[in-house]
C-alpha cells in the first residue's frame, strides 16, 4: 500500500483517550517498521457509563460506521469496551459482523474490531485462563465485565473497580496511580493482569512497568485493540513497550 494506512476509530462522545492511546501505541510501531498511518474518528453521544447511555450509544454505531468507510478507512475500531459488554454474551460478535457490513454495503469493505473483543482474543493469545483485573466503572457494570469474560471462557480470580461514573473523571486518572492500585489485587496463580478494562482509562505508561515488575504478561483494553488492529490488517504485532501482547512473539 502506497499511501498511510487509515485507522478508523468509532469513539464515544466522551472518549479523549483512545485518540491518544492507539495513536501512540502505532506511532511507536512507526519507529521500527515502514508503515505510515492516519486515524479518523467518528463519535457517538455517551457521557455517562450506566447500562441506559450505553445502549442509546451503541445504536448510533452503524452512522459512526458509515461515516468512517467514506473515508475508506482500513480498519474500524469500536472504542467502548462495556458497552458491547453490557448488551449481553457474546455480542461483540454481531456488533463486529454488522458493522462490517455496512462497510461493505458502502463500498469500503473493511474489517472490525471491537475493544471488547479484542480484549477477550488478546487474551486467549496468550493462553490466558485466570486474570485479574482494574477497571474504572461503578460494581455492578464491573461485576457484569467479568461474567462476560467468564463466559468467553477466562476466569477473572480477581478484580478491582473504581466505581467512577463520569467518563471525563474515568479520563483525568493518572496512569501512575495503577501502580499502587494493582497492588490491592491477588494475583496468585493467574496467567495475565488487564490493567485497564476500559479504553476511557488511560494506562499506557504503565503497563511494561508493572509487567517487569510482576513477571505477569499485563495488557489493557488499548494495547489489545491495537494488537488486533495489526491482526487484521496482516501486520506484524511488534510495538515496543507494548508489553508482551505487543512483543512480537504474538
Amino acid at each position: 500500500m502506497t499511501r498511510p494506512i487509515r485507522i478508523g476509530q468509532i469513539v464515544p462522545s466522551s472518549n479523549v483517550t483512545m485518540e491518544t492511546e492507539i495513536p501512540a501505541l502505532l506511532r511507536a510501531r512507526e519507529g521500527v517498521a515502514s508503515e505510515r498511518f492516519t486515524f479518523h474518528s467518528s463519535r457517538m453521544r455517551m457521557k455517562k457509563v450506566t447500562r441506559e447511555e450505553l445502549a442509546a450509544m451503541d445504536a448510533d454505531s452503524d452512522r459512526c460506521a458509515l461515516e468512517l468507510s467514506d473515508a475508506a478507512v482500513d480498519v474500524l475500531g469500536y472504542a467502548c469496551l462495556v458497552a458491547i459488554m453490557s448488551m449481553g454474551e457474546g455480542y461483540h460478535r454481531v456488533s463486529e459482523a454488522r458493522l462490517h457490513q455496512r462497510t461493505i454495503e458502502n463500498g469500503h469493505a473493511a474489517p472490525v474490531v471491537t475493544s471488547a473483543g479484542a480484549l477477550i482474543e488478546g487474551l486467549k493469545t496468550l493462553r490466558a485462563t485466570r486474570i485479574a483485573l482494574v477497571a474504572p466503572y461503578m460494581k455492578p457494570l464491573t461485576e457484569m465485565v467479568v461474567g462476560y469474560i467468564a463466559k468467553e471462557g477466562v476466569e477473572v480470580a480477581d478484580w478491582l473497580a473504581l466505581e467512577i461514573p463520569d467518563n471525563l473523571e474515568v479520563a483525568a486518572q493518572d496512569p501512575a496511580k495503577l501502580l499502587d492500585h494493582y497492588k490491592r489485587l491477588d494475583l496468585t496463580g493467574i496467567d495475565a493482569l488487564v490493567l485497564s478494562a476500559c479504553v476511557q482509562m488511560p494506562s499506557l505508561p504503565s503497563v511494561q512497568r508493572i509487567e517487569d515488575a510482576t513477571g505477569l504478561p499485563v495488557v489493557s483494553a488499548a494495547i489489545c485493540t491495537a494488537h488486533q488492529m495489526l491482526v487484521r490488517l496482516g501486520l506484524p504485532t511488534a510495538i515496543p513497550d507494548g508489553g508482551a501482547l505487543l512483543s512480537g512473539r504474538y
